[in-house]
């Protein structure tokens, strides 16, 4: 007896959908990522820091900003606590973009939540945010843009610190890409008053600090002190109004 051969399944147009949604979101934070994450591998693999190191890094912290200041600071030769507690210190922003995006992922279960906030960098959550703010944005393609973003850092960062055995230290500005990195984020911050002055309160403190407080805690120190001088200075504009 002739048997029918096996239907074949179609994939599921609507899981195509909101991939396919949050891929073409992702991928100009996918491009903007190549080029800091190939500088950071050659930094990386320049500090002796070996290609399996750096991925693990990138898969396991996937911070490019705290990334960038431990490879610093290995490289210094810093202590252990100082680079934890520095990279813990740059990376508390992180718990209050979670809470931000939790609010548009109420009912969603644990352990999505905990994938989710993983994924979570200061490019995707200003993206994700956004598309929740102008709705139809669900919770699938939200994590598709942040887990595309974080393959490629992995892969970009991986294969900077494969290629940065044979770049020279310093060659193409590699040893400025922190210093420029920071100077990008800053300059994008500068939009209002209190932020400039925030700003300018944090280079004050640091240079201060650095001159008359012995040991490495200048930069925590002014980041501390002109975070919270422009927090109480943003209380105090909004009571006047």
């Amino acid at each position: 007896m002739d048997t029918a051969p096996p239907a074949h399944t179609s994939p599921d147009p609507i899981a195509l959908s909101w991939f396919r949604e949050g891929a073409m979101t992702a991928w100009p934070i996918c491009f903007g990522y190549i080029p800091i994450g190939l500088a950071l591998g050659v930094l990386a693999s320049q500090a002796g820091i070996p290609a399996w190191a750096v991925t693990m890094m990138s898969a396991l912290v996937f911070a490019g900003s705290a990334q960038f200041i431990c490879v610093a600071m290995l490289a210094a030769g810093a202590s252990t606590g100082s680079i934890i507690f520095t990279t813990f210190a740059v990376n508390l922003r992180h718990f209050l973009m979670s809470s931000s995006l939790a609010v548009h992922l109420s009912g969603v279960r644990r352990l999505f939540l905990n994938f989710f906030a993983y994924g979570i960098t200061d490019e995707s959550f200003a993206v994700n945010m956004t598309r929740f703010r102008a709705g139809n944005w669900g919770r699938w393609q939200a994590i598709t843009v942040n887990q595309l973003a974080n393959l490629a850092w992995v892969v970009s960062t991986t294969c900077g610190a494969l290629l940065g055995q044979f770049i020279p230290v310093g060659a193409f500005g590699t040893d400025y890409a922190l210093t420029a990195m920071f100077l990008a984020l800053l300059i994008f911050q500068l939009h209002d008053i209190i932020f400039i002055f925030t700003g300018l309160a944090s280079l004050c403190i640091a240079v201060l600090w650095y001159l008359f407080i012995p040991g490495d805690s200048y930069i925590i120190g002014a980041s501390i002190s002109a975070a919270t001088i422009g927090y109480f200075l943003k209380r105090y504009r909004e009571k006047r109004r």
